[in-house]
């Protein structure tokens, strides 16, 4: 019987919808990244740093954070060296080079079936960039997002392929791979390669996806609660800042 009840859940349910159509038809209007000059950016970093993946990540962190200010996290590699500098050390300083002094931002993170590691430089509810990748290799599903998602190589390889191809895509270093929302690939990560990821869209949208595996399979609840809290402190102080 449609009652008082079933009509006012009806009217809220279709002002929420109408209200999300809104939203997505000018979230455009929120972003502070376009995802050409962060590919652009990425080469750049490629080219200053092509023997250190730290220092890629390094260079673009701190370029963004001169643009950004506080929308920015940490630099996750803050006392990298110049190129120059960082071709003189020996082996073993270069490797210690490549190992973030920040371990209790970086997290595990499984989703799809793929492992690897993430340090959230950027998150609010239309926009995430972070970094993520893995020195072992994985492989999974991409996952159908709310979010366009735009997945720079900055050290290795990522092999992709939709599920009617017989034939992958292959993304070398310094490529992009975006993933169209709401579309979905297989993708493998080969050993050592690791990504700048750009999401633009409703980004809470996207959170069940990388939650999903902690409950149903790895039970590894630590990593669970600390993507949470650098999540939640990250969008939370966008929001207090104006950005959306």
């Amino acid at each position: 019987m449609f009652g008082p009840r079933s009509a006012l859940l009806a009217l809220v349910v279709a002002l929420l919808a109408g209200v999300a159509v809104w939203v997505d038809g000018v979230k455009e209007r929120f972003y502070i990244f376009e995802h050409g000059k962060m590919h652009a950016l990425v080469q750049e970093a490629i080219e200053l740093y092509p023997n250190s993946t730290a220092g890629v990540v390094h260079h673009i962190s701190e370029s963004l954070r001169r643009e950004h200010g506080p929308h920015m996290n940490a630099n996750p590699f803050p006392d990298h060296p110049s190129w120059d500098a960082y071709t003189a050390l020996l082996e073993d300083e270069k490797r210690a080079q490549q190992i973030s002094p920040y371990a209790s931002e970086w997290v595990f993170n499984n989703a799809g079936g793929a492992m690897g590691s993430m340090y959230l430089l950027h998150a609010s509810i239309t926009e995430y960039l972070i970094v993520f990748g893995t020195p072992l290799g994985t492989e999974g599903h991409s996952g159908r997002h709310t979010a366009d998602d735009y997945f720079n190589i900055i050290e290795g390889e990522q092999w992709a392929a939709t599920q009617n191809s017989l034939v992958m895509e292959r993304y070398p270093k310094g490529s992009v791979h975006h993933l169209v929302r709401g579309k979905a690939k297989q993708y493998k990560m080969h050993e050592g390669c690791w990504a700048i990821e750009l999401a633009q869209g409703f980004i809470p949208g996207m959170l069940p996806f990388g939650f999903a595996d902690a409950f149903a399979s790895t039970l590894d609840i630590p990593s669970l609660y600390h993507t949470v809290r650098i999540t939640a402190r990250e969008m939370v102080g966008n929001l207090l800042l104006g950005k959306v």
